[in-house]
């Protein structure tokens, strides 16, 4: 079992006791099997990105604390260095960088996502989470699936969307595909 998660999924239960939320409470918040959400509070599985934020929003924490275990601090500016983001990699799809763990008080979540190719036929599953999100493309060629939509997105292209609509991203080209992913 991988300890981070093991140790953010901790952070989670701690934190969820303290607020007085039960677990399935949370799960009934998040719109996930109680049976999906425990697994997560145990480390057993991945926990989504878009899930983490729900959950820090939830409890109205930053999600810094959740991945990090230090409560946020700055306040004015927050700098992180080129390839120094807290690693998010919670989708087994996709591998997310926080941008500003440490800055108090955000108004969105900044991620660098970089999505592998996998090969012909192959379709990614899946996902929302209230809010919106931007995606502005950094290198490679994207295809994201949004509701009944399916968009293709080169290198400085951006997309604005709805992220309450299913939505999922595919690399093609069979190459590696990394954007910049701005979560409201």
């Amino acid at each position: 079992m991988n300890e981070k998660m093991k140790e953010i999924g901790l952070r989670i239960k701690e934190l969820r006791e303290l607020s007085d939320i039960s677990a399935q409470g949370m799960a009934d918040h998040l719109k996930i099997p109680l049976e999906t959400y425990q697994e997560y509070e145990d480390g057993k599985k991945d926990i989504p990105a878009s899930i983490l934020f729900e959950i820090s929003q939830k409890m109205e924490v930053d999600m810094g604390l959740l991945l990090t275990g230090e409560e946020t601090r700055m306040h004015i500016f927050s700098v992180t260095r080129k390839g120094k983001g807290v690693e998010v990699g919670r989708r087994k799809q996709y591998q997310y960088e926080n941008l500003a763990e440490k800055f108090i008080h955000k108004k969105a979540e900044p991620f660098i996502v970089t999505v592998e190719p996998k090969g012909e036929g192959y379709k990614p599953s899946t996902n929302s989470h209230p809010g919106q999100e931007f995606n502005y493309m950094l290198e490679g060629v994207l295809k994201i699936y949004i509701h009944d939509n399916e968009i293709i997105l080169n290198e400085g292209d951006s997309i604005f969307f709805d992220s309450s609509y299913e939505h999922a991203m595919e690399a093609l080209e069979n190459k590696t595909a990394k954007f910049l992913a701005i979560v409201m």
